[in-house]
This record gives structure tokens, C-alpha cells and sequence, in this order.
């Protein structure tokens, strides 16, 4: 049984009861700090797209990085976590999305370069990546029943927009995402589920609404419940990912889609 990725995002730093040991892990695309050990009974890598005290802002996340190490250190499928912002008005705050859909139109990283792996002419393996929906089945399964295990509000499905960072969002941006059905808004995890998605490692992404986006209500979410929220969102991820995880490393998921390779 292969091991699971585990990346998380703003409020969870660490996984509470992990025992792990920090490593750094070399790619092409720079080090990168991970944390291998048992979670829940499994083998775990966790990987901590901001690091410790939030050093690096969105714009700052190494995404070709972090995914390069997870495929180095074989993982056989990855679970992704974020804190987002509600565009759709019926998702109640504290409560979790298990995504099904994106939108990442500009499929860029943060410095505006493309956003895939296969940057290099000529280079084995370069192709595209061809799907019906981004996010693996069985990993979304295995989020949903640790969300409902766990006792917590969870949707099943939900389109996940993904914008560029560190700013939120203007009313009219805000919109825009909204006429083309996005559910929520966070600033990682557009280029996390592509990358992955190339590297051939099925995944699946979960949200937790700490506010609603500019515009959605008349009056905007107070900047103190955002960040009563986000610190709130641990826990709640923590006791989500216990059931999930487990249950995904003994699903022994299959990568999302096809490739049309040129080798």
C-alpha cells in the first residue's frame, strides 16, 4: 500500500497526532520540506504549501516543486485541503466542499508561467492531460465519508475557482466566477490539481468556507470571523482527514483520465 500525500494550506501547518519526520526532498524545481511518517494508521508525506508561520503568501507556493516531490517519493494519491471564500451564497460558513469541478482559465503559476511539468522540449513523458472532471472519484469519496464521519456539514460537488493572490477579490471579479458557476475561491490549489494531475497522481480537494467573496452578501464577513474561521478550519480538517485517509490508502485509486503522449 503506497503511501498518501497530504497538502495543506493556511491554518493547518502541521497534522495534530502525525508522527513524522521532517526531510527535504531534492527536485528539478528546487527542495522541498516534507514530512513522511504514520497518520491514522497510514503512511503519510505531508506537505505544507505556506511552511511554518505562513512564510510563504500564495504567490510565493512552489507548486512544480511540491508536486515533483510527491511523485519522487511515490505517493499513490494526494488529499488537498484549503480555506476559501463562498461565490455561491448557499454554502454556510464552517462548512466543507468536497470539490468536483474547476475553473482555472489562465492555468498559470504565480510568476505567469505556464502551469505544467512539461516545460522542456522533446522531454520523456510531455503530452496532454485529458479528463472529463480533474478530481480523482475515489479520493473525493473517501473526503465525503470522513466529512460525514467526522460529523461535519459537507457538500458533495462544487466547482472550485481558482485566483491569483495574495489581494481578495473585487465585486465584479467575484461576478464574473460567479456566472460561470464557480462555488468557492481559494488562491493554491488551480495549479496543485493540474500538476497532479500531469504527475499521473490522482487527487481530490476539499474546502472550508471562512467567508463569503466580495459582493455575495450585503454586508461583507467581519475580518475577525475570516480569521476566527481559518484558525477554527484545523480541527476540522484534522478529524475529516483521520477517516479519509486511511480509507483512501486501501482504495487503491487510479490516476484521473488519459494521456496523449507524443513518446
Amino acid at each position: 500500500m503506497r503511501a498518501i500525500g497530504v497538502i495543506t494550506g493556511s491554518g493547518t501547518y502541521a497534522l495534530p497526532g502525525f508522527d513524522g519526520e521532517p526531510r527535504e526532498v531534492a527536485t528539478r524545481f528546487g527542495a522541498v520540506r516534507v514530512t513522511a511518517g504514520t497518520f491514522a494508521g497510514a503512511d503519510v508525506v505531508h506537505v505544507s504549501r505556506h511552511e511554518e508561520g505562513h512564510q510563504r503568501l500564495s504567490n510565493h507556493v512552489r507548486h512544480q516543486a511540491n508536486v515533483s516531490a510527491l511523485r519522487e517519493l511515490d505517493v499513490g494519491a494526494v488529499l488537498g485541503v484549503t480555506v476559501c471564500g463562498a461565490v455561491d451564497p448557499a454554502v454556510a460558513l464552517g462548512s466543507l466542499v468536497v470539490f468536483d469541478d474547476l475553473h482555472f482559465l489562465a492555468n498559470r503559476l504565480a510568476d505567469g508561467g505556464l502551469c505544467t511539468l512539461h516545460d522542456t522540449p522533446g522531454a520523456p513523458g510531455r503530452g496532454h492531460w485529458i479528463f472529463e472532471g480533474p478530481f480523482s472519484a475515489a479520493g473525493r469519496e473517501a473526503l465525503l465519508a470522513g466529512a460525514r464521519a467526522a460529523g461535519h456539514p459537507v457538500r458533495d460537488g462544487g466547482c472550485y475557482g481558482h485566483v491569483d493572490g495574495p489581494r481578495f477579490n473585487t465585486r465584479a471579479e467575484i461576478r464574473t466566477l460567479a456566472a460561470a458557476g464557480v462555488t468557492a475561491v481559494s488562491q493554491t490549489a488551480g495549479p496543485e490539481t493540474v500538476l497532479l494531475g500531469e504527475a499521473e497522481i490522482p487527487y481530490a480537494l476539499v474546502g472550508y468556507a471562512t467567508d463569503y467573496a466580495n459582493g455575495v452578501q450585503e454586508e461583507a464577513t467581519p475580518v475577525e470571523e475570516l480569521v476566527r474561521l481559518i484558525g477554527a478550519s484545523a480541527a476540522t480538517f484534522a478529524t475529516t482527514l483521520e477517516a479519509a485517509v486511511p480509507a483512501l490508502a486501501a482504495a487503491e485509486p487510479a490516476p484521473v483520465g488519459t494521456f496523449f503522449r507524443f513518446d
